[in-house]
């Protein structure tokens, strides 16, 4: 029963940091969007920085070129410097070149200005909290019998590991590693019009958080040299980035069933014989 409960509360964080996620990346977008309409420069200074707190905070103190040029360039870089030490310096710069470069006032820019500083709180809030998650998730995963042998494979961190395996379990209800790979969609499809089979694709049913999961897990793996082999070889046949990445996942998917079944971590393989001759 320790077990069952387990698997479900991580499902159920897991389930909470895919929505908070959702909900970040939609605010991050609206956030993006104000930004253009006061002014594309800052956005481009600003707009893939969004993720560091302390560019939240700028735009939540000052979300505008006019309330910009009215702070002075230290307390820009102090408010930055907070919660952002290392790019305050790089940041304020490029903000004092936007500033210098563009010395028109856009109209409705205090009712925008508002909005993002509406949003930047908003995004900030979802943000800290899924960073609180995060050490919940962690700490679950972790906590979970299995947890430590998936985080032994590389590329498996929390947040994907503990996905994995709120999705499917110890494992049991698997006879090889095809049916997992199955069920999450990674399995090629054939296709077939009448009599006539059309060569394989991939297929868009299955177990979609599964399926995003093993992906990011995969894609993150590419690190590992024997996991680089394998991608490497696929890509040499003539496939294509996400196909390759597909084929590694289904390779992934016997791996996990194996170390599931017994109780083993994952053992590094050399990037040669086993790995880069697998299907």
């Amino acid at each position: 029963m320790r077990r069952k409960g387990q698997l479900s509360g991580s499902g159920v964080r897991n389930g909470f940091d895919i929505d908070l996620a959702a909900d970040q990346s939609r605010l991050a977008d609206r956030l993006r969007d104000a930004l253009t309409a006061t002014s594309p420069a800052l956005e481009r200074a600003l707009g893939q920085r969004l993720h560091q707190p302390g560019v939240r905070d700028l735009l939540a103190k000052y979300p505008t070129l006019t309330a910009l040029r009215a702070a002075s360039q230290s307390g820009i870089e102090r408010t930055i410097k907070a919660r952002s030490p290392r790019i305050a310096a790089k940041v304020t710069a490029a903000i004092a070149a936007v500033l210098a470069a563009q010395d028109i006032t856009v109209p409705a820019e205090a009712t925008t200005g508002r909005i993002i500083t509406e949003l930047a709180g908003e995004l900030d809030r979802v943000c800290t909290r899924r960073e609180a998650l995060a050490a919940e998730i962690e700490e679950a995963f972790l906590a979970h019998p299995s947890g430590e042998l998936l985080a032994s494979l590389p590329g498996i961190g929390p947040r994907t590991g503990a996905r994995i395996l709120a999705e499917i379990g110890d494992g049991s209800a698997y006879a090889n590693g095809s049916k997992p790979a199955a069920y999450a969609g990674l399995a090629p499809v054939t296709r077939q019009s009448g009599t006539t089979l059309a060569g394989e694709t991939r297929s868009r049913r299955g177990n979609h958080r599964l399926k995003n999961a093993m992906f990011l897990a995969t894609f993150a793996s590419l690190r590992d040299p024997a996991s680089k082999t394998f991608y490497d070889r696929k890509r040499a046949e003539g496939k294509r980035h996400n196909a390759a990445l597909i084929c590694l996942a289904r390779r992934r998917c016997g791996v996990i069933l194996a170390m599931l079944r017994t109780h083993q971590p994952c053992q590094p393989t050399p990037p040669t014989s086993e790995l880069a001759d697998a299907a």
